[in-house]
């Protein structure tokens, strides 16, 4: 491992959806930042290592793909997010080995969970770092799980919060808003003939909330949109696949090949089949007008 600038204070997870647990965890790393100056940053792994080691114990889906998790990251003041390739190499390496890399590397400060296990045979936890703290002059910062209504917060409990569609629960144990992020692909281009065109985003490895009609905000660089989104089969046209098509409110020209944020308010109805393109184009109308009215006045009450 390269050296880097230093001194570095260094939280180290996989952090799946940064929620408020994991931000417990990071910020310690910053305020050690801020005490002794440095860079700090977060030490994760790619894939998930439970897919390597367990993949048939590992989610089906992701709280935050690689690439979404940094911008998340670099929201909250982090300087880098490093990404080690896990295998079963990576697997097999000893813990000590792996904290002395850490260190001669000019790690200064490392943050974990506490219940946080690594290395060969999950053999390095708390009480390693804590002798190898002694020993090598590392700051240690070990924090218990966040907790929230009796339970600890979990990217499970948050993942499983999002597939039922509570996205309130959601919200809280994340502190913010959930969010899903994917490249606009091209689509039939079915809605610009009825009048609503959509981006047609490209759905990855993130959970998804349950299908239906969507009040959604979405965000394009530094640019933010409200919308309607319909997720699912889109039974009318015979679709096959599930996709995620958003109609923007106020925007002109195409996004393709953009990463748009997509933020899921509220379900304004379930999938439907309906008889004809002019009854779904009437209904998207309705979609569009109940969104429209919804988060404007969610903005009002923000204000």
């Amino acid at each position: 491992m390269k050296e880097l600038a230093g001194p570095v204070h260094l939280a180290l997870g996989v952090f799946d959806g940064v929620h408020l647990g994991h931000q417990a965890v990071i910020g310690q790393a910053l305020a050690a930042r801020e005490r002794d100056g440095g860079t700090c940053g977060v030490l994760t792994f790619d894939p998930y290592p439970i897919r390597v080691l367990f993949p048939e114990k590992a989610p089906r889906r992701l709280l935050a793909s690689l690439d979404h998790k940094a911008e998340i990251l670099g929201r909250m003041d982090v300087d880098f997010l490093l990404a080690l390739p896990f295998d079963h190499r990576r697997a097999g390496e000893e813990a000590e080995d792996f904290i002395r890399e850490l260190v001669a590397a000019g790690v200064k400060t490392i943050a974990v969970g506490d219940d946080w296990r690594f290395g060969k045979g999950r053999k390095g936890d708390v009480a390693l770092l804590s002798r190898l703290s002694s020993e090598l002059g590392f700051g240690l910062e070990a924090l218990p799980p966040v907790m929230m209504d009796g339970d600890r917060i979990s990217s499970t409990r948050v993942r499983q919060a999002i597939q039922d569609g509570n996205l309130e629960a959601a919200a809280r144990m994340l502190g913010r808003p959930y969010t899903v992020e994917g490249r606009v692909v091209e689509g039939r281009k079915l809605g610009r003939t009825i009048g609503f065109p959509t981006a047609n985003v490209e759905r990855g490895e993130e959970q998804f909330p349950p299908d239906g009609v969507w009040a959604v905000r979405a965000r394009e660089g530094e640019q933010r949109f409200d919308g309607v989104a319909n997720l699912g089969l889109r039974p009318t046209v015979d679709g096959e696949h599930r996709t995620l098509e958003v109609h923007l409110f106020d925007h002109e020209g195409d996004l393709y090949g953009r990463v748009l944020e997509v933020e899921f308010v509220k379900c304004l109805r379930g999938e439907k089949k309906f008889e004809s393109l002019e009854a779904l184009k009437e209904q998207i109308g309705r979609d569009a007008a109940e969104a429209m009215y919804l988060l404007r006045g969610l903005d009002h009450e923000d204000h």
